[in-house]
């Protein structure tokens, strides 16, 4: 779908989040295969994994890992054995294949200009010039280029996330609804009462996942590895190092730093499991449909105020958030395995043509367009400004009213947009709603996009050579 799920004005790309950490690295195209050992057992021909017909070797393993181990130093994040560490930057890199792959497969592409376009958000971001925020990444023992294709890969993962994880989280008008009773008032008739400033919770956690259809004696194992894990946490053990060499998390070796977020926002199973915890406190093991977990309160402390959507003076009234909506209808052609960037764009221009001639953009939209508005002639309704991915906001924003754009990519596909019109709309009201919509999403997110790697992994074919090796010595 082409606006964003639930239509959160207020989410942005996690890529502009990154300021001057820096996110899990891309490898390099496969290079020459070397002979190595884990443990003192040969793997075969250099070979570190097989993600169906693709090899990652093992010097690309040892590429990534030196460029890990440089990063979890500066972080000051306890460094695990040299053969865990391997399987923990392979284990990353098979879900970097996955993506990859499955962009591939949808013809979803990251251009040099979305990567110079992040670069020149995370600097601006940071309050950097573009060659401060070089510099920076440098000092921190990360090339510049390994930076860049780090970006690239984390922006592959946005469109993805949008394209494939948002439409799995359904948020209805009564869960908002709920939500803003809780907080004081509801999205109707107290748009003037305040909402309550959230708390700001910082957690890590360890994840030992439980694979998709496990039986009873494997889930039992897990709970088992979970719970010697939260007893050596007990016994004065280090957070950041056990979950550095456990966790099955994205996050594992940055210490299992999830982030901050509102203690509303985290997952309710966290929410529970820490909301009487102090930082630097660990919870018990806690299960989820992803596995077994075990959280750490790094920080937890109230945000400032959310803005009150009251007049400064105080009389109650409420106060004007105007903001210009547009009404807009669009053509969508997706990409596929059969149909690539050319042949989009070659339809969509047969389409315009068509426009140009007098034909009706509702009627072709209900015959052309791929997307779920093509029963009601492309009409998307009015727009609020976020509510859309930016390239499709950007043309948008460039039209008058009555005109059609030329082919736009995004990450969903090609698009002819039309606008029809534009008006002043005071959003006071919505922006609460839309707060509590992002709040309902924060919890979901991650859980959803979980279900959706686990996915990936199900229907891939893995041969993880290190996992397995390092199994085997563990075992002797």
């Amino acid at each position: 779908m082409l606006v964003r799920s639930t239509k959160l004005a207020l989410l942005s790309s996690a890529i502009l989040l990154l300021g001057s950490t820096i996110a899990a690295p891309v490898f390099a195209q496969p290079t020459e295969t070397s002979s190595a050992s884990s443990g003192g057992r040969d793997v075969v021909d250099g070979i570190a994994a097989i993600v169906d017909d693709q090899v990652i070797t093992l010097r690309q393993v040892d590429q990534e890992a030196s460029i890990i181990a440089k990063q979890m130093r500066a972080q000051n994040v306890p460094m695990p054995p040299p053969e865990v560490l391997r399987v923990q930057v392979l284990n990353r890199m098979i879900d970097e294949v996955l993506q990859q792959q499955q962009a591939q497969q949808m013809g979803v592409k990251v251009s040099d200009e979305e990567v110079q376009n992040a670069v020149a958000q995370v600097a601006q971001r940071n309050n950097l010039s573009q060659a401060q925020l070089q510099a920076e990444v440098e000092r921190s023992g990360v090339t510049w280029s390994d930076y860049l294709r780090t970006l690239r890969q984390d922006l592959l993962m946005d469109h993805l996330r949008q394209q494939f994880v948002d439409s799995r989280i359904n948020i209805n008008e009564a869960e908002v609804e709920a939500l803003l009773r809780s907080q004081g008032g509801s999205g109707q008739s107290d748009a003037d009462a305040p909402i309550a400033a959230p708390e700001q919770l910082e957690l890590a956690q360890i994840l030992i996942r439980v694979p998709e259809g496990a039986d009873r004696s494997t889930i039992s194992r897990l709970q088992d590895k979970a719970q010697r894990l939260a007893q050596q946490l007990k016994s004065g053990e280090d957070f950041a190092g056990l979950a550095a060499a456990n966790s099955d998390g994205s996050e594992a070796l940055e210490g299992g730093v999830l982030g901050v977020r509102p203690l509303d926002a985290w997952p309710e199973v966290f929410a529970e499991a820490v909301q009487t915890l102090s930082p630097g406190e660990v919870s018990d093991v806690v299960r989820s449909g992803a596995g077994f977990h075990i959280l750490k309160v790094l920080n937890r402390g109230q945000s400032r105020a959310r803005p009150s959507l009251t007049s400064a003076g105080g009389n109650g009234q409420e106060e004007a958030m105007v903001v210009t909506q547009t009404h807009a209808r669009h053509i969508l052609i997706k990409l596929s395995q059969i149909r690539n960037d050319e042949q989009a764009v070659d339809r969509l221009n047969q389409v315009r043509s068509r426009l140009q001639q007098g034909e009706s953009f509702e009627q072709l939209a209900k015959s052309f367009s791929e997307d779920s508005s093509a029963p009601q002639g492309g009409d998307l309704g009015w727009l609020n400004p976020g509510e859309t991915v930016p390239a499709f906001e950007q043309a948008m924003d460039s039209l008058e009213i009555g005109e059609v754009s030329e082919p736009i990519r995004s990450p969903f596909g090609w698009h002819l947009i039309m606008v029809e019109e534009r008006r002043q709309e005071n959003m006071a009201n919505e922006y609460r709603r839309m707060q509590a919509r992002q709040h309902l999403y924060q919890q979901r997110i991650e859980p959803a996009i979980e279900d959706w790697m686990s996915e990936l992994r199900g229907m891939a074919y893995i041969d993880n050579r290190l996992e397995k090796a390092l199994r085997a010595q563990q075992q002797d």
